[in-house]
């Protein structure tokens, strides 16, 4: 049946975990495959036609190996590149992309200032400067991108995360809650939410740090509600792909899900 068939999850590696971590939560009677695209990333230093094809390569293979009933991107760099191309091509699937926080920053900072932090191929997407203008007098936004943080996260390099968390506020400006600090950080690439605790430690509990993952598993539910897809029997199984290591996935998956997985394969033969 349509409803028992699993929800397709892709990331240009490790970082879409934060977001299938959310799914999981919001959704535990669905079952997932999850695609970390590890053998190509970061996707947000690539360039936007690389993207586009490695998101239409994965989407094929998602739907053709494992027949998915939604598809997930859970990267926001791959969102901005390809969402309204695989919306196009596939219009009987429901795709859901993501995209930095900014709407729910700027209706809780209480200081007006947010920084957001992303990567190169997200803030200069056309998607991206029309949410930003969206939200114009709404609140003052310090755009940040941050070379290399997503890669450090994916290599689990503790001291390099620190070193960047570091160098990236630092360069911000005056964090707290006075007239002119910025109290809230949109953690704009889904990779920076497990370097979320350095986060912490660096700029304080007065600072708020907003996510994308709940909204996203969200508005999967209202989707998968509205076309009558709710799975009501399932049990938040995850299936695991990955163009890169397998060990990896699996050491990422069993580190931030307390999970296990990962078999080695790369739909990049494919055509998009």
């Amino acid at each position: 049946m349509d409803r028992e068939r699993p929800i397709g999850v892709f990331d240009s590696g490790v970082g879409g975990l934060s977001i299938l971590r959310a799914l999981r939560a919001e959704l535990p009677q669905e079952n997932f495959v999850y695609f970390s695209d590890a053998g190509h990333a970061p996707y947000g230093e690539k360039r936007e036609d690389f993207v586009t094809g490695r998101s239409l390569a994965i989407a094929v293979d998602l739907l053709e190996q494992h027949r998915i009933k939604a598809l997930v991107i859970a990267c926001n760099t791959a969102t901005a590149a390809a969402v309204h191309l695989l919306r196009a091509r596939h219009t009987h699937l429901p795709v859901i992309g993501v995209e930095p926080a900014l709407k729910p920053a700027a209706a809780l900072t209480r200081t007006g200032h947010v920084a957001v932090l992303a990567t190169r191929g997200t803030l200069s997407s056309g998607k991206f400067d029309a949410l930003l203008a969206s939200l114009r007098g709404q609140a003052d936004f310090v755009l940040v991108p941050c070379d290399g943080l997503a890669a450090a996260i994916e290599d689990d390099d503790t001291a390099r995360i620190r070193d960047l968390c570091e160098r990236y506020t630092a360069g911000i400006g005056r964090f707290g809650n006075g007239p002119d600090e910025i109290d809230t950080l949109v953690l704009g690439c889904t990779h920076y939410p497990f370097a979320g605790d350095v986060f912490r430690d660096l700029l304080g509990p007065q600072v708020q740090l907003v996510e994308t993952g709940a909204p996203v598993a969200r508005h999967t539910r209202r989707l998968l509600q509205a076309q009558d897809l709710l799975n009501p029997q399932g049990s938040a199984h995850v299936q695991w792909q990955t163009s890169g290591s397998a060990q990896a996935l699996h050491a990422a998956a069993a580190r931030w899900l307390g999970l296990g997985g990962g078999r080695s394969m790369d739909p990049g033969s494919r055509p998009g």
